[in-house]
């Protein structure tokens, strides 16, 4: 267990990054922009998106929004994205949304609250809602609440890929990202090994809006089990039970 550590910053201070990986996301990535610009203003300083190696128009896209940078991280792969950003980016707070998100008006501004209120949060999560899976909202509540919210009291940490963020010193410490994992459990790893050094916060009022394509594509049942699975075996045992992914884009 590493020993609980303290930033000497002044966190009234503290400024955020937005990264935003995106692999062939044409038909995504303009509407995550508009969310995030209509929504971020005053609370974000710095929006980076990665073109993680895509063959359609996300970067075209991309680059007609002002105050967007867009960087090409042709080493495919989530971890990959992830990791070039702690490269480009420069703020205290690393902030995380995917491609397919609906910025809430209040996500911005809730992260930037709870990190400036409490300096002993570290890194911070919340639930997804499916804008685009009507029928299954209610199981989608009782999952976050049933399981999801529970593992975290267990493990006194989730997070959630496409809705979270960190502070800078914290990755830094754990040495940032693990490349070797594709997809699967990339951001359970992550949560694991910084919560030995500090402390974690899931807020059920920080809720990100996404896509629930991946459940379309695969089955809720199936993608909901993948996860699960992959979340346990990280937890408990450090690693992936799924170590591939297959693309639907």
């Amino acid at each position: 267990m590493i020993q609980q550590w303290s930033d000497t910053k002044d966190e009234k201070k503290l400024t955020i990054s937005l990264v935003i990986p995106a692999y062939n996301e044409e038909q995504y990535i303009w509407q995550c922009l508009e969310y995030v610009l209509k929504n971020a203003d005053g609370y974000i300083d710095e929006i980076i998106v990665i073109d993680n190696a895509s063959t359609d128009n996300t970067k075209k896209i991309a680059e007609t929004y002002p105050g967007v940078r867009v960087i090409t991280e042709n080493n495919k792969w989530l971890t990959f994205a992830r990791q070039r950003w702690y490269l480009e980016s420069k703020w205290d707070i690393l902030a995380f949304v995917d491609a397919d998100t609906h910025m809430p008006k209040w996500w911005a501004k809730l992260i930037k609250h709870y990190f400036e209120s409490n300096n002993k949060i570290w890194f911070l999560s919340g639930p997804y809602n499916y804008y685009d899976l009507n029928r299954y909202k209610l199981g989608n509540r009782l999952y976050r609440r049933i399981l999801g919210y529970p593992s975290y009291l267990i493990f006194w940490y989730l997070w959630v890929g496409g809705n979270f963020a960190i502070k800078r010193t914290v990755l830094e410490k754990i040495n940032w990202f693990d490349t070797k994992i594709l997809f699967y459990g990339e951001d359970t790893d992550i949560a694991r090994r910084a919560s030995k050094c500090c402390k974690a916060k899931f807020s059920l009022r920080l809720v990100m809006y996404t896509s629930a394509r991946r459940f379309a594509w695969q089955g809720v049942i199936r993608t909901t089990y993948i996860y699960l699975i992959n979340f346990i075996s990280q937890a408990i045992f450090g690693k992936s039970v799924v170590k591939k992914y297959k693309d639907f884009r």
